[in-house]
């Protein structure tokens, strides 16, 4: 018993293209609420300020920033993506540099990635069906969300981190992808029967 209790906790690390995966959507999603944060400086600045990606009734940054939405917790939502997404930089470099992680740090980091697309599933409600308007670096960041979460997922689900079959494990280990894809086509299927007759005339 005493040997188990001075055991060191199993750790796990990440391959490299896991680790670039981590590096690009933490980047994608910088990006994009770097651009936010700062067009929406300027906005309090002069609330006549027009954002670059405002380029049509429905792809309007600036109806997004103005919304109430847009603060959900008293300060605008990209300060927040701007350490999110930060946190997801670092772990990708470290997972580069040959770092291995314990259990719980992988399931902090999945509890982590839970909340982000769960609120970028509130925030593409709003978007579509409250504030009726599309921002595109919002989309970025939306894309980078759900691509970290179901690639994060499939990797602790395969370390063994959360319980899972067998068969779920060998599918997660070649169709994740499919995952992405699929929740990607439904985000994009509901933007693109939201506003049809836009798009179409």
């Amino acid at each position: 018993m005493a040997d188990r209790a001075r055991r060191p906790s199993r750790t796990a690390g990440g391959g490299r293209a896991f680790a670039i995966l981590l590096l690009l959507t933490g980047a994608a999603g910088l990006l994009a609420s770097w651009v936010i944060t700062l067009d929406k400086f300027k906005l309090l600045e002069d609330p006549g300020f027009t954002p670059g990606c405002s380029l049509n009734p429905v792809v309007s940054c600036g109806s997004i920033m103005k919304s109430e939405q847009a603060s959900a917790f008293g300060f605008p939502n990209p300060m927040l993506g701007l350490v999110a997404y930060g946190i997801v930089v670092c772990v990708g470099v470290s997972l580069l540099a040959g770092a291995g992680f314990p259990g719980w740090y992988w399931l902090t980091f999945e509890a982590g990635t839970l909340f982000g697309v769960g609120f970028v599933t509130w925030l593409q409600f709003q978007s579509l069906y409250r504030i009726n308007a599309l921002c595109l670096w919002c989309c970025l960041a939306w894309i980078a969300t759900i691509v970290l979460f179901w690639y994060l997922t499939s990797h602790i689900v395969r370390h063994g981190f959360l319980p899972a079959p067998a068969r779920l494990r060998a599918f997660l280990g070649e169709f994740t992808w499919v995952i992405v894809v699929a929740h990607l086509g439904a985000v994009g299927m509901l933007i693109l029967t939201r506003w049809w007759d836009f798009w179409t005339s």
